[in-house]
This record gives C-alpha cells, structure tokens and sequence, in this order.
C-alpha cells in the first residue's frame, strides 16, 4: 500500500466496527430522522447547508471499509454531494400517510458502501394537519455515531432564529470545551476490571462463548466474579423473552409511524404529581400501547412481561461532535401484561430505579468493543443469544425547548428512529422539542403489520393516567387500587 493511500486511511473504532458488522438485510443498521417544517425548502439553500455545516465533520468525506485486518476510514476520492442530496415527491395526497410510507421505503433500503453511508432527502410538498411544508429525512449509517450524537448533528444543521446569524447561539451551548477523552472518564471510576474488558478482546468473547454454552458456568460468574464479570454473567443468564406476536423470522420490509404530539408541561405535571420521572411516564404509556395492540390481535398478554433494550449515553454532550458511539445498553422491563396502569408506571419506575444503581451499561459498552474484536464466527451467535432476551429497542432523546430553523424555515416536529439489533424486530422513539413530546414506532412487516395501531394508542394511555391524577387527591399518596377505582368509574 502507498504511503498516500495510507493517510488516507484512519483506522475504525472496535466499537464502531461491531455497529458496521451488524448490517443484515433483516435489520439495516442505519439512523433515520425525519424534520418536516412549517414552510417549504429550498433545495440549492439546503444542499449549501449541509456542504457548510455537516460536511465541516471530515468524518462523512469517508467510506467505512472492513478490510482483512479489521474496519477502517477511507476518504472517497470520488465524493459527490449532489448523490447524498437527493429530491423527492409524495404521490396521492402527499400527506402523513404518504410520508410514513416514504420513510418505511427509505429505512428498509441499503446505503451503498461504496459511498460514505448517509443520504438526505428533501421533500418539496408534504401536507400536515398543521399546513403544508417541506420535510428533510436523514439516513445515516449506525458505525458513524450513536442516535444522540446523530440527533446533535442535525440539530447543528438548525438556527435559533430565521436569520443564519443566530447560529452561534445553539453552537455555544452544544460545542462546549472537552473535558478529556469519553473512554477515560468512562473509565475514572472503575479502572481495574472494566480495563480489562477492552484490553482482552477475544478472550472477552472466549468467555462469553464458555458461558453461552454452559448455563452453569454464567451462574458461578453471577455470584463470584467481579461486579463487571457479574453483570456479564447476570445479562447472558437472562431467559428469553416470551413470544409474542412481535417476536420471529424478520423480512426486509420496515414500517414507520409516528402519532400526534403530547405537551411536554402536561408529561412533567404528571410525572411530578406520580413520582416518578417523565421518562417512566412515557414508556409506561408505550407499554400500556403495546399491550392494547397485542390484545387486539387477539393475543393473552395478562401476566406477561417484554423486555426492551435502551441506549444509556455515557459521555457528556459535548463530546457528541466527536462523532462515535459511546453509548451501552439496559435491559427495561415493560409490564406489558399489567392492566393497570398505575401499577404498570410503578414497575417500570422501579425498574428504571434499579438499573441506575448498576453497571449494566457500562458492560454493554464493553461487549459491544469486544464484538468488533471477536471472531466473525462467534459474532452472530452472540448478538442472536442477546436478542432474544428482548422484543424492542426504545430510544428516548431530550430535545431542545426553543423554535430551531433551518435555512430560515421552522422545524415544527421531530423524529428519529435508531436501528434494531438480531431478531429484534420494533424500535420505539421519543423525542421531545419546543414543548412537545414525539412518539413513533418503527417495526418488521411481518411483526408489526400495523405500526400506527400501536402509536394511536400513545395518547389514550397518557390520558389515562392524566386522568387518574386529576381524580385523585393530590395531598395523599395515590395507589394503584385508586386507580383501578378511578378508571372502572369514569373511563
């Protein structure tokens, strides 16, 4: 190889490389988000912006390339913007089912890896309830950074008021100073045994493969080892998670919806009032969405609990314009066969409770770098022997507070979908902006046939638990039994 075809080269991070290795046509590893504005856009104003703004990250100049010595960055010589910048028109009415049928289209369908892996997509004549306007939607490829940086860096592509000037503004607040590198903070706190996580590699993976294959051997680990080599062991002894109608053989095909806003004050009121935080709020609510859809289709979900795996980040935003991921992983319990729902806010704020005491993260991280280390024929075993153990990824996102433009029109809503993982076959996203929470659903068509009859159900499961709260007396600790009193009486 050529000195200069050497600098051209930048060797891929372990953990970015596992995220490039889990491309399967059953699960695209790609970040997909969707801004639609309240005016419409301007292609050439659009195409210049992201030239100036994303493209000042040198990182999307670049192929990601698996080579016969692991992963690497490969500046694209042949670099065209205009292939990245792509145009689009809705058919028919050119209205949220429509756009949701673009989107599905678009998250089912491969990036070509001769290329740097993101494409923009701008379309001229979307049709909201709000009015009509234009849409940006983003696909962007899981090796180059995690959902939270992602999210940064579209929002970096955004102003604070019409006018470009304003820009400064969300740049101080999002590109603070550094304050040392995310694996060293990471690290501070638990030098010894997680060192020694990312220092092993293959034995790392050697002794998950002696643990997947005898049972007992993971028991032993959960009990004796260290805390990390607990954790490891406690994740892998994990049974599987029961089948549902949303577990099984995946195709190619992906579905997206996303349903009508909730206000962000209405969420935070209600978490206060409850005791719990707004992030239990709403995931309890899509626990209570998926349990009506599943009922609907006739499935016996009382008793039953699914598990979901949500993205923790383990670095401080300002480390987000590094690009990376730099994120683990948690297994979240949805009481999904719970009917009250009270009672099922209260299991899944204690469950969040208990994952915030441990390192659970922290290891995910760790196997996700041995991942990209490990033996590609022990990778695919490994990620199917932890995809059973959940039904769904969900992703929660704090978006910004405040009205954000790009290229002097409004973005009115936001959504995002991060990719799912093995068998794993439905994502939830919530991101909130400018006051309103968002909340979507993305699934395999042949495991969620009808993605909105889940997302419809987001709301009248909020307001469900509105309305306990609004009957009950505040100066009294509220019960599920309350609950269950309140609802059978005014619902």
């Amino acid at each position: 190889m050529s000195e200069g075809a050497r600098l051209k080269r930048e060797p891929m991070s372990k953990v970015d490389t596992a995220w490039l290795r889990m491309e399967r046509p059953t699960n695209r590893m790609m970040i997909t988000g969707v801004l639609m504005f309240a005016g419409p856009l301007d292609p050439a104003k659009i195409k210049a912006l992201l030239g100036e703004r994303f493209l000042a990250f040198r990182r999307f100049r670049q192929r990601a390339v698996i080579g016969a010595n692991g992963a690497y960055w490969e500046l694209d010589n042949d670099f065209d913007l205009d292939w990245h910048v792509r145009v689009a028109a809705l058919p028919g009415a050119a209205d949220k089912a429509e756009l949701e049928a673009f989107v599905s289209n678009l998250a089912s369908t491969a990036l070509d890896s001769s290329r740097p892996l993101w494409q923009f997509h701008i379309i001229e004549d979307y049709t909201s309830p709000e009015g009509s306007g234009g849409v940006l939607v983003a696909r962007i490829h899981h090796c180059y950074a995690d959902g939270l940086a992602l999210v940064q860096v579209l929002l970096s592509l955004t102003d604070t008021a019409p006018q470009p000037e304003a820009h400064a503004e969300l740049a101080k607040t999002w590109l603070k100073r550094d304050r040392g590198s995310v694996l060293e903070r990471l690290l501070e706190p638990m030098q010894g045994s997680l060192h020694k996580v990312f220092a092993v590699g293959e034995k790392t993976w050697a002794k998950v493969a002696q643990m997947m294959a005898d049972p007992a051997v993971a028991a032993e680990f959960a009990y004796e080892g260290s805390e990390i080599t607990r954790e490891l062991a406690i994740a892998v002894t994990l049974s599987d998670d029961p089948v549902t109608a949303l577990k099984g053989k995946l195709g190619v095909a992906k579905r997206v919806a996303w349903a009508e806003p909730l206000p962000l004050d209405e969420v935070k009121t209600l978490g206060k009032a409850l005791g719990c935080t707004v992030n239990d709020v709403l995931l309890a609510c899509a626990a209570g969405a998926i349990r009506g859809y599943l009922r609907d289709l006739g499935e016996d979900v009382d008793g039953l609990t699914i598990r979901a795996t949500v993205p923790v980040n383990l670095r401080p935003l300002e480390h987000a314009k590094k690009l990376g991921n730099h994120f683990g992983l948690v297994f979240l319990d949805l009481p999904i066969g719970e009917p009250n729902p009270l009672r099922r806010l209260e299991r899944v704020a204690a469950c969040m409770r208990d994952l915030k005491g441990r390192r659970q993260a922290v290891v995910a991280f760790g196997l996700l770098a041995a991942l990209g280390m490990a033996p590609a024929a022990l990778q695919q075993p490994a990620l199917e022997l932890f995809s059973r153990k959940a039904t769904a990824v969900a992703t929660n996102v704090p978006g910004p507070q405040q009205p954000l433009f790009m290229a002097g029109v409004e973005v009115r809503e936001l959504m995002f979908w991060v990719p799912q993982t093995g068998s794993i076959g439905l994502g939830l996203s919530i991101i909130s902006y400018n006051g309103r929470v968002h909340f979507g659903v993305v699934g395999d068509s042949k495991r969620v046939r009808d993605p909105d009859a889940i997302v419809q159900r987001f709301a009248g499961e909020f307001e469900k638990l509105l309305l306990i709260a609004l009957m009950e007396d505040w100066s009294e600790e509220i019960g599920a039994g309350d609950a269950a009193a309140t609802l059978g009486r005014y619902a």
